[in-house]
């Protein structure tokens, strides 16, 4: 009987394992009758049939053999044990293939969770980023800024910086949305907007 037959694992073929691992454990004997199949049927559940077709399994790999008008017999215990453990091993090679595929497939339900994840995490971060862009930073223009007294659009601020300018507070005075013309003075609080690029951009032209 071949491997690949084994592989199948249909019902006759478990009971034939099963009758073979009793006859290599010594339940039945070389020599010993076996019961008739129709009471290997009662006993396993199945139909005449499926248990002629399990003897016959036995009987072609020479573990039992058939005396007309007499019944079966054990005629093999060294092939029975062969048999059983052949067949223990396919199972055993089964059960890891199937263990694999469940690892694989928990890879597979992992790396579909992970980038769930990191598109989670992007999303995040694309949020924080948008947010970080309408949230004013401040710097405070000092004796040392190089800019002093000089317009907001004769400086081209934006274009050296990429920072926007949103106001700007003297004293106890606000301007908000201050245009191309506000002047900066030395004390001024001035809030823009930008990523964080452009907060270093205006603390080095302003504050070099």
């Amino acid at each position: 009987m071949s491997l690949h037959m084994i592989r199948g694992e249909a019902r006759y073929h478990e009971i034939a394992v099963v009758l073979a691992e009793k006859i290599s454990s010594g339940t039945y004997a070389v020599g010993e009758k076996l019961h008739a199949r129709s009471n290997l049927a009662t006993t396993f559940g199945v139909s005449a049939e499926t248990a002629r077709k399990a003897v016959q399994v036995l009987v072609e790999l020479k573990i039992l053999e058939v005396r007309h008008g007499s019944g079966c017999y054990v005629l093999s215990k060294e092939k029975a044990a062969a048999f059983a453990a052949q067949y223990q091993d396919v199972r055993s090679e089964k059960k890891m293939r199937e263990e694999l595929l469940q690892i694989l497939e928990k890879q597979q339900q992992d790396a579909v969770r992970a980038k769930a994840i990191l598109y989670d995490l992007e999303a995040s971060a694309k949020k924080a980023e948008n947010i970080l862009l309408f949230t004013p930073f401040t710097l405070l223009i000092d004796t040392t800024c190089p800019h002093l007294n000089e317009s907001i659009g004769a400086l081209n601020l934006w274009h050296h910086t990429g920072a926007t300018v949103v106001a700007i507070i003297r004293g106890s005075t606000t301007l908000l949305s201050p245009g191309p013309h506000a002047i900066l003075k030395a004390g001024d609080t001035i809030y823009f907007v930008g990523d964080a690029k452009a907060r270093q951009r205006m603390e080095a032209f302003l504050r070099p």
